[in-house]
């Protein structure tokens, strides 16, 4: 990397001509690739330390739920910080690991959490929504809808 560096300082302190910003893109995307690939391989390298990231992902997300005083829905930037993790990096891990996004595995956290909460329950849809953290239980209903093919009175129904 330090060569590629030095290669562009070269040609950026040599005369100008017409082949200058060609050559020093040209290293730039080699310079880039390169970090790309560094920044891509810690995912192949870091297998154990990520499994732990996740599990470490799972207890913060079932603590979350646990305190129903939070107030709004979890966030990938709350759990980031809570990793000690820029959202960006965390969505990055999760991708490789999971094949989904921070938003999507919230997501589908929500809604394990919704089931649970519909069969053992007697608590209303809208009281569902509200204890889960949405300020609409219309949004509720539609992430539910989305992700299960029922709405959630359609899910409670089929366990009575």
């Amino acid at each position: 990397m330090e060569s590629i560096l030095e290669q562009i300082e070269k040609e950026y302190l040599s005369p100008i001509d017409n082949f200058s910003q060609d050559v020093i893109i040209a290293h730039l995307d080699v310079l880039l690739s390169y970090c790309n690939r560094f920044y891509n391989r810690q995912f192949i390298t870091r297998k154990t330390n990520n499994s732990e990231m996740l599990n470490k992902l799972d207890k913060i997300m079932n603590i979350y739920f646990e305190n129903r005083g939070n107030k709004g829905l979890p966030t990938a930037s709350y759990l980031a910080a809570e990793l000690n993790l820029s959202p960006k990096y965390l969505s990055d891990c999760l991708k490789q690991l999971t094949g989904h996004t921070t938003q999507q595995l919230i997501h589908e956290k929500l809604v394990e959490q919704a089931k649970d909460l519909l069969t053992s329950t007697e608590l209303s849809i809208s009281e569902i929504a509200y204890q889960l953290g949405f300020g609409y239980s219309q949004s509720f209903n539609k992430l539910f809808k989305n992700k299960t093919s029922q709405t959630p009175l359609e899910f409670r129904q089929s366990f009575n």
